[in-house]
C-alpha cells in the first residue's frame, strides 16, 4: 500500500471512529458524506430514514439554519457555532431531553462541512448549574420569589459568553413601574407589595405563553427577575432577531396593564421596557443593564411603552451626565444668572405700559460654551435632584433684584414678578415654607409675586393643587401658563385657583392669518374675564399679531416683539427709553 493510500484509508478510519458526527454538504444541504456518528445523532430527526439533505431533515427543528447558509456570504468560514437543537420538545416534560450542538463551516463557494455532537449532558450541567444557582437565597428575592438582581448578572454573563449564531441572540428587558411611589403613598406599602406580587405572576405567565411563535428554549435561557424596588428585568434567549423581543414586550404590557384588584381598589400600573438586543450587549452584565435602563428611561419620557437600545443613546446618557455634573458646579461656583423678560399691559388706546411686569428666567453662563438656554439643564436638575436649589436660586435673586428696582424706580420700577414653577418644586416637602423665608429674607411684597405653573401641571394633579392653594394663602398671585396645550379646558377653567391665564404662544402665532385661533383666543380672554381673571398672550413676535391680541382685549403681552429678555441692568435701561410706547413701532 502506497502511502497516499495509507493516508486515505487512516482519515476513512478517522472518520468512521470519531466521536462526534461529522457530515459534507453541498451548499443547498445535499449529503454528500456523513459518518456513522452523525447517522445515529440524525435518525430520530429523519422522516421515513430519507437523510438525503441535511437542511431538509434539520427544517422542523432548526429552520434558521438553511438561512443562516444563504446569508453567510464570506468565500469560508464559521457559519455558526454550536448551535443548539432540543430534540423531544413536545414530548414528556419530566422526560430527558436530547440536545445536539451543530456548527457549520463553509469549506468553499461550494461544500460545507457539518459537526454535530450530543450536547444532552452539556445542557443538563446547565441547567443544573442555573437551578442550583436561583435555588440558592443569595439569589433569590424575597418578596416575588423571582431571581434577583446577582441572578440576572450570572444569566447575562452566561448569555455573552455563548452566543447561538447570527440569526439567534439573546436580549435584556428593563421593566420600570410609572409612579409606583403614588401607589405605596396612597394605599400604604402592603398594597404596594401586594401589586409587585401580582405583576411578577403576569410577568412568568407571559414568558409561558407560546401565543407569538416565539420557542422557549428548554435550556432555560429565559428568567423574569425583580432587582430591586419596582425594577423587573426579563433575559430572553435563542431570539430570531428584534421583532421577536417587541413581540414578548407587547405581550408583557398588554398583560400588566390590565387593572389589579388590591383590599377593594382597582389599581391601573403603567410600565416601560427598555431592551438591549444581544448584538447590542457589550462590556459587563451591569454596563447591559444599565443600556436596557437608558432605554427604558427614554420610553418612559416618550410613553412608546417599550424602545430598543442605540449606541448613540449611552452617548446622550453621558452627555446627560457631564451637564449633571457641570450644573452642580455652576451653583457652587455662581455661573447661573437670572434674566427678565419685560410683560406690558396692553391699553385701550393702543399703547403699551411697560412697567407692569417681568417674567424671571434662568440662565447659564457656562465658562466653555458660553450661555447655556433653560432647555438644556433643567429636565436634567429635576432629575438628578437639583432643581429645588436652582429653584431657590432663582426665586431669591428675582425677589431680591426686584426689590431694588422698586427702592431705584419707585413707581416707574416693575409691579409684578412672575416666577415659574416645577412639578418637582411642587413636590418637595417643606417648599411653601422655604417660599415664605425667601419672602421675608428678601422684603418682597408677596402680592407682587405671581408664580406660574403649566396647565397640564395644575389639572391633572390633586396634590399640586392644594399645595397651590396653601401658596395662594400667602398672598401669592398665580398664573396658568401655556394655556390651550394641556388637559383642562375653558370649562373647567373656574375649578383652578389662579389668577391670570397666559395663552400660548401656539395661538398667538397664528392669530393674525387664523380665524380659528382668534375665536379660541377672544373666549379664552371672555371666560377669565367672567372670573376675575386677567390674561396674557404670549411670544408676541410681530405688529400684526400685536394689534390682533390687542383687539381681542387680552390684558398684557409679552413676546419679543417688546423685548427679549434682559439683565437687570439692561432691563432698567429698557424701561427708562420705553414708558408708555406704541403698539406699533
Amino acid at each position: 500500500m502506497d502511502s497516499d493510500s495509507a493516508a486515505n484509508e487512516a482519515l476513512i478510519q478517522f472518520l468512521y471512529r470519531a466521536p462526534i458526527g461529522l457530515v459534507q454538504i453541498t451548499m443547498d444541504g445535499t449529503i454528500e458524506m456523513l459518518n456513522p456518528m452523525s447517522s445515529s445523532l440524525l435518525m430520530p430527526l429523519a422522516r421515513d430514514g430519507n437523510m438525503q439533505n441535511l437542511f431538509d431533515v434539520l427544517d422542523p427543528v432548526a429552520p434558521e439554519l438553511r438561512q443562516m447558509t444563504t446569508l453567510f456570504v464570506s468565500p469560508a468560514g464559521v457559519i455558526c457555532e454550536s448551535f443548539r437543537i432540543v430534540l423531544g420538545e413536545d414530548g414528556d416534560s419530566h422526560a430527558r431531553r436530547q440536545c445536539l450542538a451543530i456548527s457549520l463551516l463553509k469549506l468553499d463557494a461550494d461544500k460545507l462541512m457539518a459537526v454535530l455532537a450530543d450536547a444532552t449532558a452539556e445542557a443538563q450541567r446547565e441547567q443544573d448549574t442555573i437551578a442550583h444557582r436561583l435555588n440558592s437565597a443569595a439569589r433569590i428575592d424575597a418578596l416575588t420569589q423571582m431571581p434577583n438582581r446577582r441572578a440576572v448578572q450570572e444569566q447575562i454573563g452566561l448569555m455573552m459568553n455563548r452566543q447561538s449564531g447570527a440569526l439567534a441572540e439573546f436580549a435584556v428587558l428593563f421593566i420600570n413601574f410609572d409612579r409606583f411611589k403614588h401607589i405605596n403613598d396612597s394605599l400604604g406599602n402592603a398594597a404596594g407589595d401586594q401589586v409587585l406580587i401580582a405583576m411578577a405572576g403576569r410577568m412568568r405567565a407571559v414568558l409561558r405563553q407560546p401565543g407569538d411563535g416565539v420557542r422557549t428554549p428548554a435550556s432555560g435561557g429565559q428568567m423574569a427577575a425583580r432587582i430591586g424596588g419596582d425594577e423587573f428585568v426579563i433575559v430572553l434567549d435563542a431570539m430570531r432577531g428584534a421583532a421577536d423581543v417587541e413581540s414578548v414586550a407587547a405581550r408583557l404590557l398588554e398583560n400588566v396593564r390590565k387593572p389589579y384588584l388590591i383590599n377593594g381598589h382597582e389599581i391601573i400600573c403603567n410600565v416601560s421596557i427598555g431592551i438591549v438586543m444581544g448584538s447590542e450587549a457589550a462590556g459587563e452584565a451591569d454596563s447591559v443593564l444599565r443600556d436596557a435602563s437608558i432605554a427604558m428611561t427614554l420610553a418612559k419620557a416618550g410613553a412608546s411603552g417599550f424602545m430598543l437600545f442605540e449606541q448613540s443613546m449611552r452617548e446622550r446618557a453621558v452627555r446627560r451626565g457631564d451637564i449633571e455634573g457641570e450644573l452642580r458646579r455652576a451653583l457652587q461656583e455662581q455661573h447661573l444668572f437670572v434674566v427678565y423678560q419685560p410683560v406690558v399691559g396692553l391699553l385701550p388706546d393702543g399703547r403699551i405700559d411697560c412697567a407692569t411686569g417681568v417674567e424671571a428666567l434662568v440662565r447659564w453662563r457656562h465658562p466653555v460654551r458660553g450661555v447655556v438656554p433653560p432647555l438644556e439643564f433643567i429636565d436634567i436638575a429635576e432629575q438628578c435632584g437639583l432643581i429645588g436649589a436652582l429653584g431657590d436660586f432663582v426665586l431669591e435673586q428675582a425677589c431680591s433684584d426686584f426689590v431694588s428696582w422698586q427702592a431705584l424706580l419707585g413707581g416707574a420700577a416693575p409691579r409684578l414678578l412672575a416666577v415659574n414653577l416645577s412639578r418637582a418644586q411642587l413636590a418637595q416637602g417643606g417648599f411653601v415654607a422655604r417660599v415664605a423665608q425667601i419672602l421675608a429674607a428678601t422684603a418682597m411684597n408677596p402680592r407682587q409675586l405671581q408664580l406660574e405653573v403649566t396647565e397640564s401641571l395644575a389639572a391633572q394633579d390633586g396634590q399640586v393643587q392644594s399645595r397651590l392653594h396653601e401658596l395662594k394663602a400667602l398672598g401669592i398671585k398665580l398664573a396658568l401658563d401655556d394655556f390651550g396645550t394641556g388637559y383642562s379646558s375653558l370649562a373647567s377653567l373656574h375649578l383652578l385657583p389662579v389668577d391670570t391665564v397666559k395663552i400660548d404662544r401656539s395661538f398667538v402665532s397664528q392669530s393674525d392669518s387664523s380665524a380659528h385661533h382668534r375665536v379660541l383666543i377672544e373666549a379664552t380672554v371672555k371666560v377669565a374675564r367672567s372670573l376675575g381673571m386677567d390674561t396674557v398672550a404670549e411670544g408676541v413676535e410681530t405688529a400684526a399679531q400685536a394689534r390682533v391680541v390687542n383687539e381681542l382685549q387680552c390684558d398684557k403681552g409679552q413676546g419679543y416683539l417688546y423685548s427679549r429678555p434682559l439683565e437687570s441692568a439692561a432691563l432698567l435701561e429698557w424701561i427708562a427709553c420705553s414708558t408708555a410706547l406704541p403698539l406699533v413701532a
